[in-house]
């Protein structure tokens, strides 16, 4: 299999993945009922694996090779912006020259690559989709960054099969241990491989304080943020501290980062809305994802699907992330769901 793209993708059980993911969810996401979440979390790996066989270059064409929000500042450029998110977790887990660093459910590399500029670190990328080592390799070895970065595919709940314990320096997670059949399945292995006094930085996904599981409308956002982000199960923002602390984390810094006073939105690249682009590549961007834009890039598929360049379930992956957008637009405004939930926490020295 080569590296260039899902024509690639040729054996069949990948091709299954991608025309099956929907099937992992009840078609009325205002149905959904537990007996479909239990399921999906028990086949999350496959939930997770046909997610990203799908969207992985679907993401990179409209966001580029750092799959994650951040908040965003008048005239700053989205890529700025991006690196000064991951800047913060890096400077907030204290990373120095040297270090050896895992970061968790890594993608296709982005944020591995700005920070291992940015701190001179020894970074470890880990993600379950072999799909995304792949592409992270590639542009890796084309950064010229291959003696500081490594990229490795594993499950992240099973990080001491690949580590052994008390490995890592330190660890970070964007956006990624949501997951996770359970937070305490992943912050459990992060705590063994880290050594006794390492820090861990994570920008979690959640539901926020706002969010009522009785209210009807709110649980049909929560499952369209499952279905359009191959989430098994979104949970809620007060499970994370007891979850950390149960595996035995000592908790230095927690923060709603989308809370912080701002005047353009951390999803406003999803709304289309170009007055907030500022540059060129910001505009081709914010296009994209605008209504048009949309319009276009499914017609293309659909193309390239029909003609063989994409595999079968690609114009669905579209459909899915057309949901994905207007789900998590209406979870921040709504303020009922944070991409950037920050927790900074750290292993006792003593463990």
């Amino acid at each position: 299999m080569s590296q260039n793209g899902y024509n690639d993708m040729a054996d069949g059980r990948k091709r299954d993945r991608l025309a099956n993911y929907s099937t992992h969810w009840n078609k009325d996401l205002a149905k959904e009922d537990s007996k479909n979440t239990e399921a999906r979390v028990g086949g999350y790996t496959e939930v997770v694996n046909g997610f990203y066989d799908a969207v992985t270059q679907l993401y990179e064409y409209s966001w580029g090779d750092s799959f994650h929000f951040c908040r965003f500042f008048k005239g700053e450029a989205f890529a700025a912006a991006q690196a000064r998110h991951e800047h913060y977790l890096a400077s907030q887990i204290g990373l120095r020259p040297g270090m050896r660093v895992l970061d968790v459910g890594c993608g296709v590399g982005g944020p591995a690559r700005t920070i291992a500029r940015f701190a001179d670190v020894q970074i470890t990328g880990v993600t379950i989709n072999e799909f995304q080592v792949q592409r992270a390799r590639k542009y890796t070895q084309a950064a010229d960054l291959e003696d500081s970065i490594t990229f490795v595919q594993g499950d992240f709940t099973k990080l001491t099969e690949k580590f052994g314990e008390n490995y890592f320096d330190a660890v970070y997670a964007i956006e990624a241990t949501v997951h996770a059949p359970t937070w305490e399945s992943v912050y459990g292995e992060i705590f063994k491989v880290l050594k006794p006094g390492g820090k861990f930085g994570v920008y979690e996904w959640c539901m926020t304080d706002r969010w009522d599981a009785s209210n009807p409308d709110h649980v049909k956002l929560q499952h369209e943020i499952e279905y359009g982000n191959g989430i098994p199960e979104m949970r809620a923002m007060d499970t994370i501290r007891p979850a950390l602390e149960s595996v035995g984390f000592e908790i230095l810094h927690e923060e709603d980062l989308a809370e912080r006073r701002g005047k353009v939105p951390w999803y406003y690249p999803l709304e289309g809305n170009l007055a907030d682009a500022q540059t060129v590549g910001d505009y081709v961007r914010v296009w994209r994802l605008s209504r048009p834009g949309v319009f276009v890039t499914h017609m293309a598929v659909q193309a390239m699907e029909w003609l063989g360049v994409m595999p079968a379930g690609m114009r669905q992956a579209a459909r899915v992330l057309h949901v994905a957008a207007t789900s998590l637009v209406a979870g921040g405004k709504s303020k009922l769901f944070t991409p950037m939930y920050l927790v900074v926490s750290k292993k006792p020295a003593a463990s």
